[in-house]
């Protein structure tokens, strides 16, 4: 064995107590470590011929990279929809590295990390409410979880038309609706050959990001001779604004179309008894994403989708690995490898079966709605503010609002200035096309003095731009 693997099997112990000390150090300090990252020179290594051992590097890596690192799993990242990590699910994750299991088949060929996962996914479905007539697994993201259901949905809609998609490939073109689809869905459509610019965009009711529900049913009506996908928003990521899902579901009794969901974050209002309304009816929906490094707060990279059984064999159609007989047949017994575009796949289902268990119920109910009452306290005190103003109601979790009176240019000195403060961490974006910034409440560690530092952030560097001004 080489020297330096020998080395470092020998003093495994010393080497994880070293880690323990790094990411204690983090949990100690992610509080008070900057909201975003400031730029800056990093130092760069050659290859080493015989390398330094793990002691050694962890070293530079704490004397080089550590103290660089910013805080985006703490409690003012409110950038993007970005989550933190509960100690439980870091346990998992770490562990989950030390088995380094390539979760794949429940019997026969693989191990005890996919009859975990298949649990995981039972126990998911009774946490958002779903029906047993649901199965699912684990991915990278909501990318890849959306991508898996539309990868499905196209073989659907391939045989509802008399040929394999999977098999021959796109030989017509598919018909997508949708209000706003997510960039993920669209990257989606890309890589599947369906085409991005295939979206038929249907009209949005007034001053919402939500589908008009008519104008959905007049396309079906236009289409009923063909199958199309119809994809709905279970929380936007602007306004965390949600499709009448009621209503789509209804539409499903007299058309025929494949419903996919795009539930990354908004699918955890389904724990709250006040906003569960917002997803009634998407248990009948052939498909949804769940994305759980979001606000379920497992490390990256995590997410899940949901996909009634009854597609299974078009599942199998899609992702099979029918040229690898060292696998076994892919129609005679639950594989991973035939379900998912992955071959290989980490145990992704240990950190969320950690904290599932870990929290239970109620304590996702404790974190989920702490996040809501924290974005309405931002959104009271920007409705009382003179200096502010909201561009969206604050529906759920996310906070869109801009500087009253200032110019693009100052609206953007604005959010650079404030991020470059580091003590919170939003994003700009746009609203309806207005320019716009979102500060999203995700992170099991935020809490009301977070708020406090917030509006202090907001208002001092209101009066600096001001002051330029």
């Amino acid at each position: 064995m080489y020297k330096q693997l020998a080395s470092d099997k020998e003093n495994i112990e010393t080497l994880l107590d070293g880690v323990k000390h790094v990411a204690m150090q983090h949990f100690q300090e992610i509080e008070t470590m900057p909201a975003s990252a400031k730029p800056q020179a990093v130092k760069k290594y050659k290859l080493p011929e015989e390398g330094f051992g793990a002691k050694a590097i962890l070293e530079k890596f704490k004397a080089d990279y550590q103290q660089i690192m910013c805080g985006s799993s703490g409690p003012r990242y409110w950038g993007y929809v970005t989550g933190g990590a509960t100690p439980a699910s870091v346990v998992g994750d770490w562990l989950a590295t030390t088995f380094d299991q390539n979760t794949q088949s429940v019997k026969g060929r693989g191990d005890v990390s996919a009859i975990m996962e298949k649990e995981t996914i039972q126990l998911l479905l009774d946490f958002f409410e779903l029906p047993t007539t649901f199965f699912g697994g684990f991915v990278t993201g909501a990318t890849m979880s959306n991508f898996t259901c539309l990868g499905v949905a196209r073989q659907w809609i391939g045989k509802n038309q008399n040929y394999d998609i999977a098999l021959t490939g796109l030989q017509k073109p598919i018909q997508v609706a949708a209000g706003m689809a997510h960039s993920s869905v669209v990257k989606g459509l890309s890589m599947l050959g369906i085409g991005s610019a295939n979206i038929h965009k249907l009209p949005l009711l007034d001053a919402r990001e939500a589908i008009d529900v008519d104008k959905l049913e007049e396309f079906l009506q236009q289409n009923a001779s063909g199958e199309v996908i119809v994809l709905s928003s279970a929380g936007t990521v602007n306004s965390v604004d949600f499709d009448d899902l009621k209503a789509i579901s209804k539409l499903k009794e007299t058309y025929n179309f494949w419903w996919h969901i795009d539930a990354a974050f908004g699918g955890m209002v389904a724990c709250i008894e006040n906003k569960k309304q917002l997803i009634s009816g998407w248990e009948l929906a052939d498909s949804i994403t769940v994305d759980c490094h979001k606000w379920f707060n497992v490390p990256y990279d995590s997410a899940v989708f949901f996909m009634q059984e009854k597609h299974q064999k078009r599942q199998i159609e899609t992702y099979q690995n029918s040229n690898a007989p060292y696998l076994g047949k892919p129609m005679e017994n639950f594989t991973y490898l035939n379900f998912l575009p992955e071959n290989s796949r980490r145990f992704r289902a240990l950190p969320v079966w950690f904290s599932l268990m870990a929290y239970g119920k109620k304590g996702y109910q404790e974190i989920v709605s702490r996040n809501i009452e924290l974005a309405q306290q931002l959104t009271n005190y920007i409705e009382k503010s003179n200096n502010f103003q909201l561009v969206a109601p604050t529906r759920v979790n996310v906070v869109c609002f801009k500087v009253a009176g200032f110019s693009k240019v100052q609206q953007d000195e604005f959010i650079t200035t404030i991020n470059s403060r580091r003590k919170i961490f939003i994003t700009p974006s746009l609203y309806r096309e207005e320019a716009c910034f979102r500060a999203a409440f995700v992170n099991w560690q935020t809490t009301e003095k977070d708020i406090i530092i917030a509006i202090a952030e907001l208002e001092a560097t209101y009066q600096l731009i001001k002051e330029v001004k």
